[in-house]
């Protein structure tokens, strides 16, 4: 069954009354029972049939069987009355029958009541059981008609979907911007695994850049009389090459000098002046 009919099924118009819900359940196999089911049916087609209708139903069908009871019971006393008083010889009852006819309809009586308990409590079930029956058919109903819709739907996105295709101009060249919707979404959530990944490195590197920025003062610190003595060294070096080039003879004077003064204590030193 393709789904055209399973919904074209499922929108036929559907005849719910009291005996027609209780025809399958009291007397599926009698024909006088379906046949007066199909006419009630027939006479109610042209009402929708809803919740509160079948209530109704339900609230005249039982006032009626309680007349129907009290007429029967009226009805069959009055033949037996009739009955007891015209047969040949008459029925006479005395009291001891009276008294067991009173103690047994007290036992019928307390029987009958435990079953009309039995059925007040199965009837609350199943009033319980059809307000459920027809949220779900209302529910039903409501997504069906959605399914019957969504054909209609489904060709128009397709239609909408060719059209955007055919007026993209130019088509682009990366192939990231022409795959279809599944692997651009997983494409999209690789981006932002890397850029979650990005972020969290660039968090790391920010809670740590007080750190360096101390370090890096303090090797600064160390790093300034460093400067200073290179500095010095330089300067030194420079002139002690313009020295050299302007012929040594400074440097050996004084290296002459010095070597004089030295001699010149250790004597005094030996003479003792």
């Amino acid at each position: 069954m393709d789904p055209h009919t399973a919904l074209t099924d499922l929108q036929a118009p559907q005849s719910l009354t009291i005996l027609s819900l209780s025809h399958h359940i009291l007397d599926p196999d009698s024909l006088s029972a379906r046949n007066r089911t199909s006419n009630i049916s027939d006479s109610s087609a042209q009402t929708t049939s809803t919740p509160a209708l079948l209530s109704a139903d339900l609230a005249h069908y039982r006032d009626l069987f309680s007349k129907l009871r009290f007429s029967y019971v009226e009805q069959v006393t009055k033949e037996r009355f009739l009955r007891a008083i015209t047969g040949d010889p008459p029925e006479f009852v005395d009291g001891g029958e009276n008294g067991q006819l009173e103690a047994k309809l007290r036992v019928d009586k307390a029987a009958l009541k435990e079953k009309k308990e039995d059925v007040r409590t199965l009837v609350q079930e199943l009033e319980e059981q059809g307000r459920q029956l027809a949220s779900r058919y209302e529910t039903i109903q409501l997504q069906t008609a959605q399914l019957d819709e969504m054909p209609k739907s489904i060709e128009n996105l397709q239609f909408t979907i060719s059209a955007l295709q055919d007026a993209q101009e130019p088509k682009s060249s990366n192939p990231s911007l022409s795959m279809p919707l599944q692997p651009t979404l997983e494409l999209l959530a690789g981006r932002e695994q890397e850029l979650s990944d990005i972020d969290a490195q660039i968090a790391a590197l920010q809670s740590a850049l007080p750190a360096k920025r101390q370090e890096v003062e303090r090797l600064q610190d160390e790093l300034s009389p460093l400067q200073m003595r290179k500095i010095n060294a330089v300067q030194e070096a420079k002139e002690a090459r313009r020295r050299r080039e302007h012929g040594g003879l400074g440097d050996e004077l004084e290296e002459r000098g010095r070597w004089l003064r030295s001699v010149d204590s250790g004597l005094r030193a030996m003479l003792e002046v």
